[in-house]
């Protein structure tokens, strides 16, 4: 039984896998993480033999790494230290490229026929292209929809803090729904139009995924997502560690 993190600045994505099946999965807040909560969301599953970890957040990384060995008795595995994402990996400077992104790469690209287009919305937004072949060839970055409504809140003196939900509709009559309508329309649109882009660039046959925890409220405006997955991440750790050679599972 394998235990998977996935360490992200907003949220803590846990899954427990047996062989290939995804059994339980949990989410614990980033910032407000303690050891106590995620003995609590693993207490069920004591058969936990090993655990890997993934993480854009390094010193939580390492809290969780000693709470892991404490609360199963075996050092986990670290993603990047340990581990390295067994993809091809064509970035100029391959160490900049994120882990987290990595996995997704390897995840989609073991699962569906490239050429892909990842698409993981988050605190940031992330596209990752993989190649027919499977390599990894690069991708863009930019804020996600809760950092552009902190922005608008914090650089404007008058623009309220609104919470990210469905706009009520597209023109809006408040300003509420205004930011709303804007910040979410407007990611929707920004996704179709790069995808198209990127497919222009590689393939217009590209399958594009989409993953990330605003994934679920942004599908519905996006024209371009062929296939949502959310368990993306914790999918792809459970791939690495079912290909470490010499290695006994329990």
């Amino acid at each position: 039984m394998l235990l998977t993190i996935d360490i992200g600045n907003t949220n803590i994505s846990g899954g427990i896998f047996v062989g290939e099946k995804l059994k339980h999965r949990f989410d614990i807040a980033t910032k407000t993480y303690k050891k106590a909560e995620l003995a609590k969301k693993i207490r069920a599953y004591p058969e936990i033999s090993a655990s890997i970890i993934c993480s854009v957040v390094p010193k939580l990384a390492r809290i969780i790494q000693r709470n892991l060995k404490f609360l199963t008795g075996r050092n986990p595995y670290i993603i990047g230290k340990d581990l390295i994402v067994p993809i091809e990996n064509r970035y100029r400077i391959p160490k900049q490229v994120g882990q987290d992104r990595l996995v997704n790469a390897y995840a989609a690209s073991s699962l569906y026929t490239g050429p892909l287009i990842v698409i993981d919305s988050g605190t940031a937004i992330t596209f990752d292209v993989i190649s027919k072949d499977k390599a990894y060839l690069g991708g863009l970055i930019f804020p996600g929809m809760n950092i552009s409504l902190e922005a608008l809140k914090e650089k404007t003196a008058l623009l309220p803090q609104v919470k990210l939900q469905p706009p009520q509709m597209l023109i809006g009559r408040d300003t509420k729904n205004s930011i709303l309508s804007g910040v979410v329309y407007g990611f929707a649109a920004l996704n179709d139009g790069l995808v198209i882009r990127i497919k222009n660039k590689i393939c217009k046959e590209a399958k594009v995924i989409g993953t990330g925890g605003n994934i679920d409220l942004i599908r519905k405006y996006c024209r371009q997502i062929n296939k949502i997955d959310k368990d993306l991440t914790l999918k792809g750790l459970n791939f690495i560690y079912n290909n470490i050679p010499n290695i006994k599972r329990g």
